[in-house]
């Protein structure tokens, strides 16, 4: 089946309209399946389709293939992020009682936490490798030159590159 998008944007809400309504029963059950969890799975096959609505896709042949595909991608990241709150939980858990962050304070710092990870996520590898090298293990710019096997001017250019998107980030 080809569902294809004319740039008419009422025929475009149709035919979005038209795969949702007749691919989100199967996408869902398919993550029910996948997730164990009928409310992630309800989550994700919505953000399938709000993703699709927001690329203003032209032409879908193969519509399931096309929904698999983008609720992968959607997947993996939601898998990235609870790996992510996993981590940051586990390590307050070990904190002292009087050193845990109110529930407000918790949900700010994860939100940090993904907005960085999606910017690293965003960088070249070594430009990531370098950079987290240099912050996380304290390398000092001519270890790391020397770890990756490039030039000190190549690691100063990855470092820059990585704090440009930092402060990016902070904007």
């Amino acid at each position: 089946m080809s569902e294809t998008l004319p740039a008419n944007s009422d025929n475009h809400l149709r035919v979005i309209e038209a795969l949702y309504s007749g691919h989100h029963g199967w996408l869902y059950a398919t993550l029910r399946k996948k997730l164990g969890n009928a409310m992630d799975a309800a989550d994700l096959a919505q953000d399938t389709f709000t993703r699709i609505l927001a690329s203003q896709v032209t032409v879908i042949e193969q519509p399931r293939a096309y929904l698999t595909c983008v609720a992968k991608g959607i997947l993996v990241n939601w898998y990235q992020r609870k790996a992510l709150e996993r981590a940051y939980l586990d390590a307050l858990a070990h904190l002292p009682e009087p050193q845990v962050p109110s529930p407000e304070s918790r949900f700010m710092v994860l939100e940090t936490l993904h907005e960085i990870d999606a910017m690293l996520d965003a960088l070249p590898p070594l430009v990531k490798r370098a950079f987290l090298l240099s912050q996380i293990s304290g390398l000092k710019y001519d270890d790391i030159a020397e770890q990756l096997g490039v030039s000190l001017i190549t690691v100063k250019r990855y470092m820059k590159q990585a704090f440009v998107q930092c402060l990016l980030l902070v904007e």
